[in-house]
């Protein structure tokens, strides 16, 4: 692989890094980044496991360090989402190249529509902490996992923004509150998936580890962004490069 092509791999996995910490689905601009350079299908979706688990890793241990996230209040959802993504990272094994080639385009078409799609954003101030999550939504938060994270496992695109707008919608969190919650369960369900694939052999370990460097440094800098200022500041921006990104999708396809 050319100087070149790296480079731009870099830039790409460093803006995705920084968008997913702060809203979710850096998928977004990873696997059509991927798909670009002619990797073939199942090594894409390995391979942007190994990306992702940079970035997730480091974004969940910043909100951690902050106090903004318990991971022992999410065990019920945790377990969920391990168990989901090992179900989705195997059955996306078992899929034809031909197959996989066609359902990726489509799949971050479709979850780039969800995202461009305009929804009100719910009132900060009147959302509670984690901590205010009732124990007994157990079965909701297991249930929540094992589907989040089998379609994380599956194919992934828009995890992380599929995972906050479930955050505040079941358990009424705030906007930092969810970002919180959503990176680290894609961090498990991209662990899970990642480590499945590592035993398959689904993975391009040299343009992986070079995207995930870069990325895991725009997913700290985007989760020390998302705690002081938000998430509302970086939508715009996101919804652009997802509509962009979309859009030549849709005239390669």
């Amino acid at each position: 692989m050319d100087p070149t092509t790296i480079l731009l791999l870099g830039i790409v996995a460093l803006l995705g890094g920084f968008i997913d910490a702060i809203a979710g689905g850096g998928g977004m601009l990873v696997m059509p980044a991927l798909l670009s350079i002619g990797m073939p299908p199942h090594l894409v979706v390995g391979t942007n496991k190994l990306v992702g688990t940079f970035g997730t890793f480091s974004a969940s241990l910043t909100f951690i360090r902050k106090g903004l996230f318990q991971p022992a209040l999410w065990w019920a959802m945790s377990f969920g989402t391990l168990v989901g993504a090992l179900l989705g990272a195997v059955l996306i094994y078992l899929l034809s190249a031909g197959t996989l080639k066609t359902l990726l385009p489509l799949a971050i078409l479709l979850a780039s529509g969800y995202l461009i799609w305009p929804r009100r954003t719910p009132s900060v101030q009147a959302m509670p902490r984690p901590e205010a999550t009732p124990a007994s939504r157990r079965g909701v938060k297991l249930l929540t996992g094992g589907l989040i994270g089998f379609y994380d496992g599956f194919i992934g695109p828009g995890t992380g923004a599929f995972w906050m707008a479930a955050a505040m919608k079941l358990f009424h969190l705030d906007l930092v509150a969810a970002a919180g919650v959503a990176r680290f369960m894609n961090f498990v369900s991209n662990l899970t998936a990642l480590l499945t694939f590592v035993i398959l052999g689904n993975i391009d370990y040299t343009v992986g580890l070079t995207m995930g460097a870069t990325l895991m440094l725009g997913a700290f800098v985007g989760a020390h962004s998302a705690i002081r200022y938000g998430a509302p500041f970086i939508r715009p921006v996101f919804l652009l490069v997802v509509a962009l990104m979309a859009g030549r999708l849709l005239l390669a396809a």
